[in-house]
């Protein structure tokens, strides 16, 4: 007999209603169940950052995390950054300074960097005219892995980024 459970979730401003197994990762329903594929999976262990997901404003491997456990939970995929057709200012940024490659990683530190310009504590910073330093950048790029880029370009486009939404007065 399987451990089902109802579970109330929020993606990217859409409410699911779903039975869930108990032991299914949050990255499982999200792809299998709800269709948000752009969650990716790599080690299945928590150390790629590839299934990165924002869970009630933080960052979350979604691998990790049972899909119950996200009942009640607002959640944000890779799909929620773009209008549309029309890329995210993030999205526009890796694009533009080459971030990508195979592409494969790419959501997981969309989602990690989109999750750290939205923190309350950048946020003070951002509205004080600082920005987020190289540094930090590489600090914060270096929990997720990527085997075909170098980094260079991710951590360019994260500067780019928070650079160009502190200069518009809309860090967020």
């Amino acid at each position: 007999m399987k451990d089902l459970h109802h579970v109330d979730v929020r993606v990217n401003g859409r409410h699911h209603e779903l039975v869930v197994e108990a032991r299914r990762t949050l990255a499982d329903m999200l792809r299998h169940d709800l269709g948000y594929t752009g969650t990716h999976l790599g080690c299945e262990h928590g150390i790629c950052g590839a299934c990165t997901v924002i869970l009630d404003g933080q960052p979350a491997r979604a691998c990790l995390v049972f899909g119950v456990q996200a009942d009640g939970a607002e959640v944000s995929t890779v799909e929620g950054l773009a209008d549309g057709e029309v890329l995210s200012d993030l999205q526009q940024a890796f694009s533009d300074h080459h971030a990508l490659q195979c592409g494969f990683c790419t959501p997981g530190f969309l989602m990690l960097a989109e999750a750290y310009l939205a923190e309350e504590a950048y946020q003070g910073e951002a509205e004080h005219g600082r920005t987020l330093s190289e540094e930090r950048a590489r600090e914060l790029v270096a929990s997720n892995l990527c085997r075909c880029t170098g980094y260079q370009g991710i951590v360019a486009a994260f500067l780019a980024t928070a650079r160009a939404r502190v200069a518009r007065g809309d860090a967020t």
